[in-house]
C-alpha cells in the first residue's frame, strides 16, 4: 500500500473541543504525524496546557479560543486563522453530555446541548467550508457517537444531537462533493479519557459496558487515530457522507 495516501504531514487541522478529551486524543493523532494542529476551545488555560502536552510531537501546535455556539466569534477567528494559511482539515469535536431523563429536562439545557453538539459544527463547518471551496480541497471529520445510532436512559437531548449531526455530515457531503471536500464522521464507543474516568471506576457500569460490548473492554484513544487518518488524508478522497463506528462491535452486537 502507498504509505503517501495516509499522508497529512504539513497540512494545517483545525479540531475543535480540543483542550482535553478525544478532542485532545485527535490533535496529538494528527501532530504526530506532522499536521500543523490549532487546538481550540473557550478557556486559555486549559488550551495553554493541552498545546504544551503535544508539543514537540511533529507538526507545530498553535490555539484559536471562540465558542462554536458564537457565530460572529467564529468567522472572526476562522477569518483570522486563514489569513495565516489554509485551513486543509476540519475536525468538528466540540461537544457536551447534560445526563438527565426526558421528562425533566430544562428546556434551556436542552437547547444548550442542541447548540453546542449540533448548531456549533454547523456554525464552524459552514465558515471552514467558505475558505475551502474557491479551492476545490478539504477534509472535515464530524464526531458523532454509537449514540447516534442507539438510545440510552438520561442521555436523549445527547442521542438526538448526535443522531442529527449523522444526518448533517450526510447533507454537508452531498452539498459539497462537487468542491472535492470530502465529509465523514467518526463514531467513537465507550474510551477512557477524563470525561469517562468516573464511569470507567463505577464497577456495575464497567462490568455492563464490558459485557455488552463484543470485544469485552473500554477502547484506548489511541484506537481512533486510523480512522482519523483516513478521513484527514488522499486515502479517503472518493469516500464522503460516510459514518465509521470505532467501538468494538458495540452497534451491531444484540
Amino acid at each position: 500500500m502507498d504509505d503517501a495516501l495516509f499522508d497529512v504531514a504539513g497540512k494545517r487541522a483545525l479540531i475543535t473541543g480540543s483542550s482535553r478529551g478525544l478532542g485532545l486524543v485527535f490533535a496529538r493523532a494528527l501532530a504526530e504525524r506532522g499536521c500543523q494542529v490549532i487546538l481550540n476551545g473557550r478557556t486559555a488555560s486549559a488550551l495553554e496546557e493541552a498545546a504544551h502536552r503535544l508539543a514537540g510531537l511533529g507538526g507545530s501546535v498553535s490555539a484559536s479560543i471562540f465558542d462554536v455556539v458564537d457565530e460572529a466569534a467564529v468567522d472572526e477567528a476562522i477569518g483570522k486563522l486563514e489569513a495565516d494559511g489554509p485551513i486543509d482539515i476540519l475536525v468538528n469535536n466540540a461537544g457536551i453530555q447534560i445526563r438527565s431523563a426526558l421528562e425533566s429536562m430544562p428546556v434551556d439545557r436542552w437547547r444548550e446541548i442542541v447548540d453546542v453538539n449540533l448548531t456549533g459544527a454547523f456554525l464552524v463547518a459552514r465558515r471552514v467550508a467558505r475558505g475551502m471551496i474557491p479551492r476545490r480541497r478539504g477534509k472535515i471529520v464530524n464526531t458523532c457517537s454509537v449514540l447516534s445510532d442507539l438510545g440510552r436512559e438520561t442521555s436523549g437531548p445527547y442521542a438526538a444531537t448526535k443522531g442529527g449531526l449523522r444526518t448533517l455530515t450526510r447533507a454537508m457531503a452531498v452539498d459539497w462533493a462537487r468542491h472535492n471536500i470530502q465529509v465523514n464522521a467518526i463514531g467513537p464507543g465507550y474510551f477512557v479519557t477524563e470525561m469517562t474516568q468516573s464511569l470507567k471506576e463505577n464497577p456495575e457500569f464497567d462490568a455492563w459496558l464490558t459485557a455488552r460490548t463484543p470485544a469485552g473492554r473500554w477502547g484506548d484513544p489511541g484506537e481512533l487515530a486510523g480512522a482519523l487518518i483516513l478521513f484527514c488524508s488522499a486515502a479517503s478522497d472518493f469516500i464522503s457522507g460516510q459514518l465509521l463506528y470505532v467501538d468494538g462491535g458495540i452497534t451491531i452486537s444484540l
